[in-house]
Formats: structure tokens, C-alpha cells, sequence
């Protein structure tokens, strides 16, 4: 069974839109987003590939859309270095600097209690 492992606020804009899990069974790792049920009244989905007709998504892999938001190069570099991380790691550095993402969306990392 799946244990969720990390967890981070995705916002729109700066408002709350949902939430983004990474689960972990062993070595198999899943992720979800769920969109947050007070924004979806607002009709707008935050990105083409997730309406906001669908509530929930379930992936195998960490969605392109949210990958796409992470930095290149040295400064993937220098980031996956300061907050010691794998440059692998794409949910971890995600979490780890996703506060600081240029454009419309920000991801704000959430301790998760077992």
C-alpha cells in the first residue's frame, strides 16, 4: 500500500488551487493533484491538461506541467545543492523552490505527519 511521502499547495495566481501528493510504495513512487473544491468555482483550471471538470489526477510520473516549472541547467544545479537534493529529485526541488516559480503558479511545500 502507498504511504503518502511529500505534499505541496499549488497556487494559482495566489490563490489556493489544489494540492499536489507524491506517494511511495517501496521504490514505486505515484503522484496526484487534486484540485481544491473552492477554486474550482471559479471555472479557471490551471493548465490544459487539467480541467477542472476532473477533480482529481492520478500519475505514474511527475506530470510534465509541473516538471516544466523547475529550472535548467547550473541553476538546477545550484539549486538541487543548496537544499541538498538529487537533481533527480524533481518533486523535492520542486517543493524546494517552488515559492519562488516565475509566472502564474507557486507550489508551498506541507510537512506531512505519518
Amino acid at each position: 500500500m502507498a504511504n503518502l511521502n511529500r505534499k505541496g499547495l499549488v497556487y494559482a495566481n495566489g490563490v489556493l488551487a489544489g494540492e499536489i501528493l507524491e506517494y511511495r510504495a517501496g521504490l514505486i513512487e505515484t503522484f496526484k493533484f487534486v484540485y481544491d473544491h473552492e477554486y474550482v468555482k471559479s471555472g479557471v483550471p490551471i493548465g490544459h491538461r487539467f480541467p477542472i471538470e476532473q477533480l482529481k489526477y492520478e500519475f505514474d510520473i511527475l506530470p510534465p506541467f509541473f516538471t516544466n516549472l523547475l529550472s535548467e541547467g547550473w541553476v538546477k544545479f545550484h539549486q538541487s545543492s543548496k537544499a541538498r537534493l538529487d537533481r533527480a529529485d524533481e518533486f523535492g526541488l520542486l517543493l524546494a523552490n517552488g515559492a519562488e516559480i516565475i509566472g502564474a503558479i507557486s507550489i508551498i511545500k506541507v510537512e506531512v505527519n505519518d
